[in-house]
């Protein structure tokens, strides 16, 4: 079995739906306060938007035509002001492997693909938020030399 990468494609959207539904779920656990159950956290026509939006990237991993994880990315320029230096960064909006395939390294090559990917576009970083609550994807993030950056706080009122 030999793992893939690719661009997704619109006929991926019924393979992928179980990964952005774990992907919500999680966060559903861990902030309920914030998000809703929901079985279809990603609607067709929202997906297939992504997929036509230049800046937007959805890339599969695969396993004998199988998908077992997807990485979803945004292209974002931020503009120069007198506070902040103009820059390019490539979002990672979600991530996620099958729970049937998780320690395999697939999150690990998804990333690392773009990376490479967020190279090949010039872009000065690559950038991600992970809730504080949920410590494995930090250490899964910090194992690949990402750093924190910032750190966004609340009060509950």
């Amino acid at each position: 079995m030999e793992l893939s990468i690719r661009n997704a494609e619109r006929t991926d959207y019924d393979a992928l739906i179980p990964l952005f539904r774990q992907v919500h779920e999680l966060h559903v656990l861990i902030r309920p306060d914030l998000y809703k159950e929901n079985a279809t956290p990603v609607e067709k026509d929202y997906f297939e938007r992504q997929l036509s939006d230049d800046k937007q990237h959805i890339f599969v991993a695969t396993l004998d035509n199988s998908i077992v994880g997807v990485i979803v990315t945004k292209e974002e320029e931020i503009a120069e002001n007198p506070f902040v230096k103009a820059r390019n960064v490539l979002t990672i909006d979600s991530l996620c492997v099958a729970e049937s395939n998780r320690k395999k390294g697939i999150g690990k090559k998804l990333t690392n693909y773009v990376f490479d990917f967020g190279r090949s576009l010039g872009v000065d970083s690559v950038e991600l938020g992970v809730s504080e609550k949920n410590s494995s994807a930090i250490e899964f993030y910090q194992s690949l030399g990402m750093a924190t950056k910032s750190r966004k706080m609340e009060m509950k009122l």
